[in-house]
């Protein structure tokens, strides 16, 4: 399998491979609603969240997906998750995406640490040319956060997916490329090295 299970660790979270066995502390991260706004499926209670990490991990097993859950590394709570998806090995491409974060850590560098040590690793180990993001056209937060961290614009699929109120969505792609990883990562590292504390 060329997306090997790993764990990625940095000074805020660390990313594990996702297990069942992180059922609990998924549930107690991201039973928020706002939390799947925009996505296509709804994770309203366990059962959802238990399906939620079943069709992860089927995708891992068929070798397109390598999801992970989030965990704080000061705490060691769980919270969030993120994955790798749609893999393409033969032309060296992969996707970030499936990612949120409980609200209790939104606007911290979890989220930017996170695609950073995914980033890294696309680019570093696996060897991939190029790294795919994507968002509902309506989520104008998701789309100004890819263009912070350095993500370029690339267009819109018009009417691509169906999200879970049966809305036909727009989907906005974006992309970072081998050659504009240095600058990226660059840019990734001074926000992640600056000072943080969380408020009490």
């Amino acid at each position: 399998m060329w997306l090997e299970p790993v764990a990625l660790r940095g000074r805020h979270v660390r990313l594990a491979p996702l297990s069942a066995d992180h059922h609990q502390g998924l549930c107690a991260a991201g039973l928020h609603p706002s939390l799947w706004q925009w996505t296509t499926t709804a994770v309203r209670d366990e059962d959802d969240m238990r399906a939620y990490i079943d069709a992860a991990l089927r995708a891992q097993r068929e070798g397109t997906a390598l999801p992970f859950t989030t965990f704080d590394v000061a705490s060691g709570k769980v919270i969030g998750s993120t994955r790798f998806a749609n893999a393409d090995r033969d032309n060296r491409r992969v996707e970030i995406g499936w990612t949120w974060i409980t609200p209790a850590f939104q606007r911290t560098p979890a989220n930017t640490e996170a695609k950073y040590l995914m980033l890294r690793h696309a680019f570093e180990l696996l060897g991939c040319h190029r790294v795919e993001l994507k968002t509902d056209a309506l989520n104008e937060r998701s789309r100004r956060a890819m263009l912070r961290i350095g993500a370029r614009e690339e267009g819109t699929l018009r009417r691509h997916m169906v999200t879970q109120g049966g809305r036909l969505r727009d989907t906005v792609y974006y992309s970072i490329i081998l050659e504009e990883w240095p600058a990226v990562r660059a840019r990734l590292e001074a926000w992640i090295a600056r000072p943080y504390t969380r408020s009490a």
